[in-house]
This record gives C-alpha cells, structure tokens and sequence, in this order.
C-alpha cells in the first residue's frame, strides 16, 4: 500500500523575532543584473542590462527580509524602468516587505547612434545612466536623482596660447546628476553637457570627420572648470532642475594625472525636491 506524503509548512525563519532589537537602514539585494526597457527619445524604447541595488529598512523585531521579493517586483513590471516609475516600484517594494521605507539604484548603459559630422558615418556611443530613488514612510519621493556619464573632446587653452604649432588635447567624461520637478528626455541631457565640450566623441570617424573634429577642438579650447561652469550655466536656466551635481575629468595627454573639477548647486529657480 503507497503512503502520501503529507507537506509540512515550511518555517518562515525571516519573520522570526529578533531578540537584539536594532533596526537596520537598509537590507536588500545588490549587484543584480538584469534585461531593463527604458525610454528612448528617437525609437521609443531602448532594451539594455541594467546593475540594481534594491534595498528596505528592516524593523528591530525582524530577523530578516525576504530577498527573492526584490527581484519578483522587477519581473512584475515586465522589466520597464524609467524615471516615469520608480515611485510605483518603491511604493510596491515597501508593501510587499512591511517596509516604513524603500530605496532602489538602477545603473546601466545607454546607446544613442551618432553619426559622424562630416561624412554621416552612423555609430553608436555608449553613456553611463542611472536612476536612484528613495520613498519614506509618507509614500514620498527624496532624494530621486538621474546621472549621465558623457565622453566629451577638451582642448588645453593654455597649450594653445603658449604653443607656436597646435596644441594638446584630451579625451574627458563629465558626469551630470539631476534632481527634477518632472519627466524630461536623458538624450536632452548628453546633449547639454555635449554642447559645452571642446567637441564631442564620435564612436567613426572618416578623414573628413577627423578634420572637422580636431579643428573644431581647436577653436573651442576647455579647462575642465571651464566644462562644469558653461554646463552649470546651462541647467541653471532650467526650471525643471531644483539641484545638480557636475563632475569634469580630463585624462591628460601630457600628464601622468588626470584633472578635476566638481560643484553642488540648487537651481534658484526652485528648490531642492
């Protein structure tokens, strides 16, 4: 005669009591990667893979959080992250945890294609993003930030004026982080910082383009102070940004160093969201 075998319920050992009593601040998973959608402002949508923080406070009777959680609401929004719903995934996040608070990192690469200036080349250039986002126990937004990382082109005004024959250039990346009032395009963004380059970085270049590139470069000298103020001066005048961050570094052709220059701001135009 065969026997069933009758299952036992399994102990649920993370909502056991802890007797110590300290709260934790932030409990989760880290480093998961994961296929994202997100928003593209020529094609509509762009498919990438994305590194995730996602972490929840942890109450002082607690023993521990449910980690396969985290990753379940990421696959719950069909892998579409953007600025437009990080608060429904924080908000879904504290519920499905018991947590008084969320906090979510999603950092991942960016392609826009770029065609060379002169011949038309296509190519793509990758940039760094990323979206970090933290809802309290009222269900709101703080410190919610987008950052772009951009290749740009700096030439050395110094290097001109002291040189009888050209003068020595660079290749930099500025990183720009945002806090907003409202929805806006990332390719906006690359585009404001790569306007206030010598040139930009272009992933093909003919000939042609390499001259047009190069004495473009020329005419257009940086320091990278120069880089973060004309950037701060170009967000400034944003009313959609309440605060930035803008961070310059040039990796130097002549040095055995790179050089920096960074600023905090609060747009005046509004405050700090």
């Amino acid at each position: 005669m065969q026997h069933s075998e009758v299952e036992l319920p399994m102990k649920d050992v993370q909502n056991s009591h802890d007797h110590r009593h300290i709260e934790i601040d932030k409990v989760g998973v880290k480093n998961v990667s994961y296929p994202i959608t997100v928003l593209d402002k020529a094609n509509g949508y762009q498919h990438t893979i994305a590194t995730i923080n996602m972490y929840v406070n942890l109450p002082h009777d607690y023993k521990g959080t449910h980690m396969s959680r985290f990753v379940e609401i990421l696959h719950s929004k069909k892998s579409m992250i953007n600025m437009k719903n990080i608060p429904d995934i924080l908000r879904e996040t504290k519920q499905k945890l018991h947590a008084e608070a969320a906090h979510l990192e999603v950092r991942f690469p960016y392609f826009i294609k770029k065609d060379a200036p002169i011949t038309g080349t296509p190519g793509y250039i990758e940039y760094s993003c990323s979206f970090v986002g933290h809802m309290d126990k009222d269900n709101v937004m703080r410190d919610f930030t987008v950052s772009v990382s951009v290749p740009i082109t700096t030439l050395c005004p110094c290097s001109k004026e002291i040189s009888e024959h050209g003068a020595h250039n660079q290749r930099g990346v500025v990183t720009v982080n945002v806090k907003f009032k409202r929805f806006f395009w990332i390719e906006d963004l690359i585009s404001t910082i790569e306007g206030c380059s010598s040139c930009d970085v272009f992933s093909v270049l003919k000939r042609r383009d390499e001259k047009y590139v190069t004495e473009k470069a020329y005419l257009n000298p940086k320091f990278v102070e120069d880089v973060v103020r004309d950037v701060a001066e170009k967000l400034d005048k944003e009313p959609n940004i309440t605060w930035f961050t803008i961070e310059a570094e040039n990796f130097e052709s002549i040095h055995n160093h790179s050089a920096y220059a960074f600023l905090e701001r609060t747009n005046n135009r509004g405050g700090v969201i």
